[in-house]
């Protein structure tokens, strides 16, 4: 019996140990996650307004509510997760970069950062998170895909896969027509929602 009890708190004195030690390893790594990860979003912001020097959060951003406005205007699986102000060397704003998280993709989540200057003019798309199939929906990250978008100024787009024949549609990636509609969508969420912070008015 006692050797049970004695067994007993060893077991717990290293369940303990182990997670106090695992605490601190967690606490250790978040600050250097977190700043991987917003350099990973300022490069992403930098690719798709380079005319941009600084970024600035568009006011009291929420989240619910931006998604609300892309629900409503019929994209209701993505999910605007957040607005910069892109501005120029003078501190002038010169438009606007938005992140959306498609949950339509064929893997999972796709998460993207385009920029739209204030004339409504689509600067294209960086991928910030994206598991889609290599080779196929992985493309959809590819130069090829995203410059369909840059330099057009439509309301929405819509995919194709018999070849574009207007600025509004997008061809899809061969073999892949869900993670091409994901992104497509994606963008139409944040375009939905840049329209209601009085986007291109």
């Amino acid at each position: 019996m006692n050797k049970i009890i004695h067994d007993a708190l060893i077991l717990t004195v290293i369940t303990l140990i182990a997670g106090f030690l695992l605490g601190v390893v967690h606490e250790v790594t978040l600050d250097p996650i977190q700043a991987a990860k917003d350099e990973k979003k300022q490069k992403a912001f930098q690719e798709v307004f380079k005319d941009a020097q600084t970024f600035e959060p568009y006011g009291e951003f929420d989240t619910d509510a931006a998604t609300k406005i892309a629900a409503d205007a019929g994209f209701a699986n993505d999910i605007v997760e957040d607005a910069q102000v892109a501005k120029d060397g003078s501190g002038n704003a010169i438009g606007y970069v938005i992140t959306v998280t498609s949950t339509e993709g064929s893997q999972a989540n796709i998460t993207l950062s385009f920029g739209v200057t204030n004339e409504g003019v689509l600067n294209g798309y960086s991928t910030t998170s994206i598991s889609e199939t290599p080779g196929l929906g992985s493309k959809v990250a590819d130069p090829e895909f995203k410059n369909q978008f840059a330099g057009k100024q439509e309301e929405s787009y819509t995919v194709v896969k018999t070849g574009s024949t207007a600025d509004s549609e997008i061809d899809s990636v061969s073999g892949a027509t869900i993670s091409s509609r994901a992104v497509t969508n994606a963008v139409n969420a944040g375009l939905a929602y840049y329209r209601s912070i009085g986007g291109a008015n």
